[in-house]
This record gives structure tokens, C-alpha cells and sequence, in this order.
């Protein structure tokens, strides 16, 4: 059980020969750029980047985030891939599909083909995003995607937003917003020190160190990110954020202790709306030891779990089962898993593990 349970919890230039001209504008032509902005239902900003999801036949990836007012730009290629760089900047006006072809079908443009089936979402943690389809018929339709609204989940939606931010002075919240606007254009090292003027200037912004924090991990510096995901937190200890990444920083690390430290104050600052949290306090407790601790927090977050955001809880609670001889009850949760998240990265060893439970059940004397 320990094995598996170690990595549950964790996505033109001119000039050229005209043949390579030809070879590059039918590669880099093929795209459709979408643009958008993302709006609280009071109409108002997210006071932090949010997550531009595309999703894909139940499939999701990431494609870009919010800047500091909230609007989002990008391209899709004619592979279905996401285009990197500035959208404002290099694709032109959005929903121009720039290989001017008569006759266009979805079998000319294959980014049309890629984008059938395919709708886009904000993420926030705490809120529920309202979806958009950006399926295509013709290089002439409008990638320009209007308003999407993000409605609250009960009180989560207060535990996201640190009271530090509306406190911040001018001169602090100006070099926040430079800084998420960097972030939006992949402009790590002006993230940087936009952010880090941001916290030098008003210390107790918790935001701008949850955000430095993010922008050191994606550095590669875990020291770093859980420093500063430190001091968002002892800025303000009802923003949830922190409690988040310093729980999954812990798991990484496999510092146990850690890790169910973490996510107990994150299950105590809000029982009911952060499934994830049980599934890693669920995960250190059978780590250390403490199997009924990590049963019961299992079943407990499998309970709260009802739109089932959290399928991989069934994996945990199916193991601890197994660790019991209790096999049947395990094989119901490992089939659960299963009907929930079929092409999951670890589904086949879930399937394999439910076999050997199906063929010892069927071994057994009756």
C-alpha cells in the first residue's frame, strides 16, 4: 500500500526559400486565437490570476491565465496545441484563422477538427465556472470569447481572498498588478521583482507571497515557494491558498508529519469545500501509521466528495481496505475509480489490482 500511495496525490520571418516559406505559413497560418475576460458575479475582477482551462471530450489543459484586469488571450494550432507566448501580440486579431484558403473544411484546418467537442473554463479554488464552447465551423468565426463568470461555493469563495489584498497601499498593489500581468506573459524574471517590490512594500500582502511563491516553484525552488508560502500564511491565516501549497509541497517532499499538519488546518479552516484536503491528510496518516486515522478521514472526504472532484479517494480508501482483507469492498471503490476517470495515468495498475482481487474472490472456497 505504501508503494502506491507515494505519488497518489499528484498537467517568420521573411526571407526565406519559398518552399520552407510555403512549409512555415501553412504551420504557423493554421491557428485561431481566443481572447476574454474573467469576472466575479459582482462583476469585478479576481484579485489573482485565474486558470484559463480548455476541456476537450473530459479531457482538461491548461492554456493561459488572467492578467491583473482579468482578461486572457491565446492560440491553438492546427495540432490542437496551445501557441506560446503573448496572443494580443502574436496571432493577430482573434478569431482570424490567417491561412486564407477558399473552400476550408475541417479536413483543410485541422485546428478546427482539434477544437470540436472543446469548451473552456476559469479556475478558481472556490468557485464554479461558468463553460464556454469554442468549437469552430470557418476561419471566419470570432474567437472573441466575451465575459466568463465565476459564481462562489458557499463560503470557500471568502477563504480564497486574503483581507491583506484591500489593505495593500497603492504603491504595492500597483507592483502586484505588474507582476500578475507578467505572469499572464510568461515573463518569469519581471514576475519576479514585481512581486518581491510588492511584499517589500507592504509585508502582510498575502497574496503577492502566495503568488511569489508559485512563480519560485515553477523555478524549481521548493525552499523558496514554501518560504513564502510561510509568510502569506502568517499574514493572513484565513486565506486558504497557503494551507494548499504548503500541504502539496509537503507531500512531494514526503515529509509526512508535515504534510498531515498542513492539511488538518486546511480541513479546520473549511470542513466541507476542499475535498483534496482529506485525500492528503488521508495519505500522511497511512504513511505514519495511523491506519484508522486515515480510513475514517477517507470515508469522511468521500462523503463530502459529491460531484466527485476528488475520484483518486476511492484509490486510498480501496488500499487501506485491501490492507484489511476487507477485498470485496476495496474492488466496489477500485471499480468506482475507474467508472469515474477511465483514462486516469495510473488506471491501468487499477485495473491490474482489480483483476488479482476478482481472481482471488474467485479462487475462494464459496
Amino acid at each position: 500500500m505504501a508503494v502506491m500511495l507515494a505519488g497518489m496525490a499528484c498537467a517568420q520571418e521573411q526571407g526565406v526559400p519559398p518552399q520552407s516559406q510555403l512549409q512555415t505559413n501553412l504551420s504557423y497560418e493554421n491557428m485561431i486565437s481566443f481572447s476574454g475576460e474573467v469576472r466575479l458575479d459582482d462583476g469585478s475582477a479576481p484579485s489573482e490570476p485565474v486558470a484559463i482551462n480548455r476541456v476537450c471530450n473530459g479531457q482538461s489543459r491548461f492554456e493561459t491565465s488572467t492578467d491583473a484586469k482579468g482578461r486572457f488571450g491565446f492560440q491553438v494550432s492546427a495540432g490542437g496545441d496551445r501557441v506560446q507566448g503573448d496572443a494580443t501580440q502574436i496571432g493577430g486579431p482573434p478569431g482570424v484563422l490567417r491561412r486564407v484558403t477558399t473552400g476550408t473544411t475541417q479536413e483543410t484546418m485541422p485546428v478546427i477538427a482539434a477544437l470540436r467537442n472543446c469548451e473552456l473554463q476559469a479556475s478558481l479554488a472556490g468557485y464554479r465556472s461558468e463553460l464556454v464552447n469554442i468549437a469552430v465551423k470557418s476561419r471566419t468565426d470570432d474567437g472573441r470569447l466575451g465575459v466568463i463568470t465565476l459564481h462562489p461555493l458557499s463560503r470557500a469563495a471568502s477563504l480564497t481572498v486574503s483581507a491583506t489584498t484591500l489593505q495593500a497601499p497603492a504603491n504595492a498593489r500597483k507592483a502586484y498588478d505588474r507582476g500578475v500581468d507578467a505572469l499572464a506573459k510568461a515573463k518569469w524574471q519581471a514576475a519576479s521583482e514585481e512581486l518581491t517590490k510588492a511584499v517589500a512594500a507592504y509585508p502582510k500582502f498575502a497574496i503577492a507571497w502566495y503568488q511569489l511563491g508559485l512563480l519560485r516553484q515553477k523555478g524549481n525552488d521548493a525552499t523558496g515557494a514554501g518560504d513564502a508560502w510561510k509568510h502569506a500564511l502568517a499574514s493572513d491565516s484565513r486565506y486558504v491558498r497557503p494551507y494548499e501549497s504548503l500541504t502539496m509541497l509537503a507531500d512531494r517532499k514526503q515529509d509526512w508529519v508535515a504534510a498531515e499538519a498542513y492539511s488538518q488546518a486546511w480541513i479546520q479552516l473549511d470542513a466541507e469545500d476542499f475535498p483534496a484536503a482529506y485525500l492528503y491528510n488521508a495519505i500522511a496518516n497511512a504513511r505514519l501509521g495511523r491506519t484508522d486515522a486515515a480510513e475514517h478521514v477517507t470515508r469522511e472526504g468521500l462523503r463530502l466528495d459529491k460531484d466527485h472532484r476528488v475520484p483518486r479517494l476511492n484509490v486510498v480508501i480501496a488500499l487501506i481496505l485491501m490492507g484489511k482483507n476487507e477485498n470485496a469492498e476495496s474492488a466496489r471503490y477500485l471499480r468506482e475509480y475507474l467508472d469515474l476517470v477511465p483514462n486516469a495515468s495510473d488506471a491501468a495498475g487499477v485495473r491490474q489490482q482489480l483483476v488479482q482481487l476478482e481472481a482471488g474472490a474467485a479462487a475462494r472456497p464459496q
